[in-house]
C-alpha cells in the first residue's frame, strides 16, 4: 500500500461540479471526515437534468456544515470561464483540486457536442492552467490534482476486464474522446509543470439523488408514470455498476496520495474505480423492479413485462464495462464492495421519500 503524503485537515480543497452527484457526495464526506478543511465548490447549475436535485444536494451540504468544524463556500459559475477560474485560485489558493465538473452522458454528446467541448476540454484546460500558475513566484501551490475520467475511454475493447494499461485510443463517442483528451492534457501538464495528477476512470456510478439520465433513475421515472422503458441491445449489455459511497471512498483515499515520480520523472497515475462485477441489464432491471416494489414506489401487482421494450444498440454505446481494480487494491487496500441489490435498495428508499 502507498503511504499517505497529504493531510486533508485544515486544507483548502477546490471541488468542481460540487452540486453534481459525485461532487456533492464527496463534499459531504470531506466535511464529515476532516478537521477545519475549507471546501470551495463551484458548479454552473445547468439544466442538463432537474436543477432541484442539485439544489437538494447543496442543501444537504449546508445542513451538515452547521455541525462540523469545516467550512463550505459555494460559487455558481462555469469552469469554462477562464477569468472566473483564475479569480478562484487567486482568492482561495486551493492546495488540493478535485475536478468533477463535466458534461456527462454518452448519448447526449451526439445531440449537443458543443457542451462537451466547453466543459470537458476548455473547462479542464482552465483548471490545468490555474494549477500551473499556482506555483508562480515560488508559491507552494497545488499539492495534488485529482480529476474524473471515465470507463468510456476503453471504447469497444474486446479484452475484459479493462485494465489501465489497455489501449484507449479508439473512443466510440465524443464524450469518451473528451475524457481521453483530459488524461492526455493532465499528463502533459504533469510532465511540463510538475503538477501531481491522478485520473480516475469511473464505472457506471449510481445511488440516491443520482443523475436522472442514468438507466436506474430514468427507468424508475418512466415506470412510475406507466411509460415503457427501452432496454438497449435487447438486454445483452453488462455494466459494472458502482455505488456512490464506494466511489467517494476511493476518491478520498486517492486524494491523500499524490503520485511520486514514475520512471520518466512524471507525477501521474490513472486508476479504475468500478465494482469489478458486471451485471447483465435484464438482471439489473429485475433487481430494480423488486426493490421499487419493496419500497412501495411501485405496487406489488405492477405488470412489469407490459412496460418493457427490448431495442437495438444505441450509437456510442458499448456492450460491456468491467473494471480491473487491482491498482486500487494494491495502492490503497480498497475495492468497491456494495452489491447491486443493496445499492438499488438505498436508491428506491430515497426515491420514495424524495418524490
Amino acid at each position: 500500500m502507498l503511504a499517505k503524503n497529504i493531510k486533508l485537515d485544515a486544507k483548502t480543497i477546490l471541488v468542481t461540479g460540487a452540486a453534481g452527484f459525485i461532487g456533492a457526495n464527496l463534499t459531504l464526506e470531506l466535511l464529515k471526515n476532516t478537521e477545519n478543511a475549507h471546501i470551495v465548490g463551484i458548479d454552473n447549475m445547468n439544466a442538463y437534468y432537474d436543477v432541484s436535485l442539485k439544489e437538494f444536494r447543496l442543501r444537504q451540504i449546508e445542513e451538515l456544515e452547521a455541525s462540523v468544524s469545516g467550512k463550505f463556500t459555494f460559487i455558481k459559475g462555469n469552469i469554462a470561464d477562464q477569468g472566473l477560474v483564475r479569480e478562484l485560485f487567486d482568492r482561495y489558493r486551493p492546495q488540493l483540486v478535485v475536478n468533477l465538473a463535466a458534461q456527462a452522458g454518452v448519448r447526449y454528446s451526439i445531440e449537443n457536442p458543443d457542451a462537451y467541448i466547453e466543459s470537458n476540454l476548455i473547462g479542464f484546460y482552465n483548471i490545468l492552467e490555474a494549477c500551473r500558475h499556482s506555483y508562480d513566484d515560488g508559491a507552494s501551490g497545488v499539492e495534488h490534482l485529482v480529476y474524473a475520467s471515465s470507463s468510456s475511454v476503453y471504447g469497444s475493447n474486446q479484452k475484459i476486464p479493462y485494465a489501465t494499461e489497455d489501449k484507449t485510443d479508439q473512443p466510440v463517442s465524443l464524450y469518451a474522446a473528451t475524457k481521453k483528451s483530459d488524461e492526455l492534457l493532465a499528463h502533459s501538464y504533469a510532465k511540463l509543470y510538475q503538477i501531481p495528477s491522478t485520473g480516475l476512470r469511473f464505472f457506471t456510478v449510481y445511488g440516491p439523488a443520482g443523475r436522472p439520465d442514468m438507466a436506474y433513475f430514468g427507468f424508475t421515472d418512466k415506470l412510475v408514470k406507466n411509460q415503457t422503458i427501452k432496454i438497449f441491445n435487447y438486454g445483452n449489455c453488462r455494466r459494472d455498476f458502482t455505488y456512490i459511497d464506494d466511489i467517494v471512498t476511493g476518491v478520498q483515499a486517492v486524494m491523500q496520495c499524490a503520485p511520486l515520480p514514475n520512471e520518466n520523472g512524471v507525477r501521474y497515475k490513472i486508476y479504475n474505480i468500478g465494482n469489478n462485477h458486471p451485471e447483465n441489464l435484464l438482471d439489473f432491471v429485475e433487481i430494480l423492479q423488486d426493490e421499487l416494489k419493496r419500497a412501495k414506489v411501485l405496487p406489488e401487482d405492477y405488470d412489469f413485462e407490459a412496460h418493457k421494450e427490448l431495442v437495438g444498440m444505441q450509437p456510442g454505446d458499448v456492450e460491456v464495462t468491467y473494471a480491473d481494480v487491482s491498482g486500487l487494491e494494491r495502492d490503497f487496500g480498497f475495492r468497491p464492495s456494495t452489491s447491486l441489490q443493496d445499492g438499488l435498495r438505498k436508491f428506491a428508499q430515497w426515491y420514495k421519500a424524495f418524490y
